[in-house]
C-alpha cells in the first residue's frame, strides 16, 4: 500500500478514536462532585465570594457556630452527611437538622431548587449556577457509602501501613511526612480523630487549595490515608 494510503488509514483511525473517546470525556463527573463537596465544606473558600456576616436563617438560635460557619453545609448536615442522626446528634455542633444522606440518588435539579428556597436561601451572589450544579451533583450522586469506611465512633477503618505509602507519595509534598508542614493549618494529627472529616477532605480536597482529590480512586485508599493520619503527631 502507498505511504499516502497508510497516512489516510492512520488519520481515519485517529479520528475514530477521538470520536469514540469524546463521550467518555463529556461524561466525567468526579471532578464536579469533588468541587461540590468543597463547596459543601466552605463555599466562599472555594468560589472566593464574600464571607457571610450574619447567621444562616435556618441556624438554631444561640448556636455556638454562628455567622459565617452557620452557612457551611457541613455545620448542620455533618461531615458524615447524617446531621442529627450522626456525629452531630449531640455536642456543640448539634442543630437538630437532618442530614443530606436522604437526598442521595435524587434529581440534582430538585436539590438545586432547594438550595435557592427560603429554607436554604443561597443567593446567586453566594453560589453561582455552576456552584449550585456542582453542589447538587455531589449531594445527589457523590456522597458514596461513607459508612463503609467509618466505625461507630467516627474513626476511619483501613490499613494504616498502606496509608503511609499513599500519604508519603500523594500528600507529604505539601503536608510533610509529619503532617505539620502547612503553617496556616493545624497539624494533621491534631484533627485526624474526626474520621468523616478526614475522609471528606482526602476524597475531595480542601476549599480553594491545590489539594488533589482522590475520589476517582478506590475509596479504601482514602480510608487507609485517614487511618495513617491518626498516627501523626498532634503538635
Amino acid at each position: 500500500m502507498p505511504v499516502t494510503g497508510f497516512r489516510s488509514l492512520a488519520l481515519a483511525a485517529g479520528l475514530a478514536f477521538l470520536t469514540a473517546a469524546a463521550p467518555t470525556w463529556a461524561q466525567e463527573t468526579e471532578s464536579a462532585m469533588a468541587r461540590g463537596a468543597r463547596l459543601y465544606d466552605k463555599y466562599w473558600g472555594e468560589n472566593k465570594t464574600a464571607k457571610p456576616t450574619s447567621d444562616h436563617p435556618s441556624y438554631i438560635k444561640d448556636g455556638k457556630y454562628g455567622k459565617e460557619n452557620s452557612w457551611r453545609c457541613k455545620e448542620c448536615h455533618g461531615w458524615d452527611y447524617k446531621g442529627k442522626d450522626g456525629a452531630y446528634a449531640k455536642g456543640s455542633h448539634f442543630t437538630g437538622i437532618k442530614g443530606i444522606n436522604g437526598a442521595a440518588g435524587k434529581d440534582p435539579g430538585a436539590i438545586a431548587a432547594m438550595l435557592r428556597d427560603k429554607t436554604h436561601g443561597y443567593t446567586e451572589a453566594q453560589l453561582s449556577a455552576k456552584d449550585v450544579s456542582d453542589l447538587s451533583l455531589f449531594v445527589a450522586k457523590g456522597q458514596g457509602n461513607l459508612g463503609k469506611y467509618l466505625d461507630g465512633a467516627n474513626k476511619a477503618r483501613g490499613d494504616g501501613a498502606k496509608g503511609v505509602a499513599y500519604f508519603n507519595t500523594l500528600c507529604a509534598g505539601c503536608h510533610g511526612e509529619d503532617g505539620k508542614k502547612v503553617k496556616d493549618g493545624p497539624a494533621l494529627g491534631s484533627v485526624a480523630d474526626n474520621g468523616a472529616e478526614m475522609m471528606h477532605k482526602v476524597l475531595n480536597g480542601h476549599p480553594g487549595e491545590a489539594m488533589p482529590a482522590l475520589r476517582a480512586l478506590d475509596h479504601q485508599i482514602a480510608a487507609d490515608v485517614a487511618v495513617h493520619l491518626t498516627k501523626l503527631p498532634a503538635k
